[in-house]
């Protein structure tokens, strides 16, 4: 896709697993992209910027036509703070607004966030949590079960206030997990099992969950920087290709070039032992089934993917330096 406007676009989190790859992309695609990260990650190309604390120079917003927002507080291994709760909102919700803001005052035309499936909820079906399964889409009344979810919905509901007192586009984006080269987290720990050959309990789990290439997702945003029916919409986004947690080892075996140890266990039991062990959540992933339906992605923008789930797997297990 080539630039089709002018303007610069500022994308932050740009140091991120997800603002990286996007800033690549756009700038070999001819867009005059302006990276913000924090000090701590600051890159020759790119702006430190606090964005809980300060706002931006007005001479970084000159000309800006898009913000790309993907800066936030994930989900938090170890937790450090005392009132978590407090950190999610500091960041994902005041931040968010404090930017989106000063972007309406400066005259941006359109701010991109990325929010989160789990604003949705965590799960659509569960053999442990019997009801109706559902699909997600952007229908759905939001259900978010934890804190990174919440603080993502209050944002996207500020936003829309924002949007319909300034007039300023909005776009919100609801992504399920994202993976691709640099990945971390869940995905990250996949890998990390598959590739040192432990035998897991696995090979009984049966869900479908849906998940995000990473180059699918800044091939999704950059249609939404460009297209003009993706102003003040929503979209729930993914692959299109629904895995059991079993069939997504051995596709993440396959190209590493081995083969999956799955051995056979109990999936009740498994989801007992992590209920009592406080890891509901985890069970929930590992279990669970998740289901997305971009189909007002197709329908409004005419997005298809651009990579297969084995084509980006295959990336992902690339060596470093080889990866495009």
């Amino acid at each position: 896709m080539n630039k089709s406007q002018n303007g610069r676009i500022v994308v932050t989190g740009a140091s991120g697993f997800i603002g990286s790859r996007l800033c690549d992309v756009l700038e070999s695609h001819g867009e005059e992209v302006v990276a913000l990260t924090r000090k701590s990650e600051l890159q020759k190309t790119s702006v430190a910027v606090d964005l809980v604390e300060g706002s931006l120079h007005d001479n970084l917003l000159h000309g800006v036509r898009v913000i790309v927002h993907c800066a936030a507080r994930a989900h938090v291994t170890r937790e450090y703070s005392s009132e978590p709760m407090s950190e999610y909102r500091r960041m994902n919700v005041d931040a968010t607004l404090k930017l989106a803001s000063q972007a309406a005052r400066s005259g941006v035309q359109r701010f991109i966030f990325l929010s989160s499936i789990g604003v949705n909820g965590n799960s659509t079906y569960s053999d442990f949590h019997p009801r109706s399964p559902l699909i997600f889409d952007e229908s759905l009344t939001p259900s978010p079960h934890d804190m990174y979810a919440i603080s993502k919905w209050e944002a996207e509901l500020r936003l829309w206030e924002l949007q319909r007192e300034t007039g300023m586009e909005v776009v919100i984006i609801r992504p399920p997990l994202v993976y691709g080269p640099g990945a971390k987290g869940n995905f990250s720990t996949l890998l990390d099992w598959v590739s040192k050959g432990a035998p897991l309990p696995l090979k009984m789990v049966n869900n479908e969950r849906s998940l995000l290439a990473l180059d699918n997702l800044v091939s999704f945003i950059e249609q939404c920087i460009n297209h003009p029916k993706a102003a003040n919409e929503l979209f729930v986004i993914a692959d299109g290709e629904d895995v059991s947690t079993a069939e997504l080892l051995r596709r993440v075996a396959r190209a590493n070039g081995k083969n999956a140890r799955l051995v056979p266990f109990p999936v009740s039991l498994m989801f007992l032992m992590a209920r009592i062990l406080g890891k509901q959540s985890v069970a929930d992933s590992l279990f669970g089934s998740l289901k997305v339906e971009p189909l007002k992605a197709k329908r409004l923008l005419g997005w298809k993917p651009v990579v297969t789930m084995d084509e980006q797997l295959r990336k992902c297990c690339e060596p470093v330096g080889r990866k495009s």
